[in-house]
């Protein structure tokens, strides 16, 4: 029960990120279960089963609030269910080493997306300026879907930054949009996961933890996007991503005292918890700025 309970909480902090910023749940379960020992293919697995009824929920909440463009929804989701099948067939078909290092890698990447994104206003991600058209809208699905299901998560750090740069849409609708997408990815991921039978040993109790916690805050998450402070959620999020895989990583290579492991995790929290602390005093200063140049109409 207090299994359940305390993944419950780690399913709606994670949504809450999700359904606010774009970005987050995959990630953020994936990166939990990683740690926790599951192999690379069930991890992706279970994230993706705990997706559907959660992605299921915030999707239908954004479009019931007018947060999904219907014609970017289908541009986006129809070839990313198409890359995440894809996905989920390649990370059931390589060794248990090679896939663990490289979800590891990816989440770390991720990671320092987000952190990037919401600390320093920069995108590592290069995304194309030439309007919303199917041309660039299908890759950027195609991709995303791929990388969610290899790395466990990943459509919300690909496709939210790069339909802010595609599209002319407030931040509101690019969240809403990519969330209500990424069910049709997490459904095709799911059919691919059935296919290589890495659905044979998810961890349930988790997953039912992470579905309770998810299904719960999506809906509020919907309603609050665009009005929470997404600076500092985002520099949080992506710099707790980032310190649990890289343990995983550098585990790979070389075995670190305890003292300095310690001592590097205190100061990268320390760090975080600064550029976090900025990037909120930033995000006020341009609300407050917009507010003022509104008045002044």
């Amino acid at each position: 029960m207090w299994l359940v309970a305390a993944f419950a909480l780690a399913g709606g902090l994670a949504q809450l990120v999700d359904g606010t910023l774009g970005m987050g749940f995959g990630v953020t379960s994936a990166t939990v279960l990683l740690a926790l020992g599951v192999a690379p293919a069930t991890a992706s697995a279970a994230t993706h089963a705990a997706k559907l009824p959660t992605t299921l929920i915030s999707g239908l909440s954004h479009w019931r609030v007018g947060n999904v463009d219907k014609a970017v929804f289908l541009r986006v989701a129809i070839p990313g269910a198409i890359g995440g099948f894809l996905g989920a067939v390649v990370l059931t078909s390589i060794s248990l080493e090679a896939a663990k290092s490289g979800m590891a890698g990816l989440l770390l990447f991720f990671g320092l997306v987000i952190l990037v994104r919401f600390g320093f206003g920069l995108r590592i991600i290069p995304t194309p300026k030439s309007g919303h058209t199917a041309k660039w809208l299908s890759p950027i699905g195609l991709l995303g879907g791929f990388v969610d299901a290899t790395g466990g998560g990943g459509w919300g750090p690909v496709v939210t930054p790069s339909l802010m740069t595609v599209t002319s849409h407030e931040p509101r609708k690019v969240v809403g949009t990519t969330n209500a997408a990424e069910f049709a990815v997490a459904v095709s991921v799911s059919l691919g996961f059935i296919t290589g039978a890495a659905h044979q040993d998810i961890p349930w109790i988790p997953v039912l933890g992470l579905v309770i916690g998810g299904v719960i805050v999506a809906p509020i998450a919907a309603r609050l996007a665009g009005r929470l402070p997404h600076a500092p959620m985002g520099v949080m999020v992506g710099g707790l991503i980032i310190l649990v895989n890289s343990i995983t990583v550098v585990a790979a290579f070389t075995d670190l005292p305890l003292g300095l492991d310690v001592a590097l995790m205190v100061g990268w929290l320390v760090l975080v918890a600064q550029v976090a602390f900025k990037a909120w005093g930033r995000e006020k200063a341009e609300r407050a700025a917009v507010v003022e140049e509104s008045a002044t109409v």
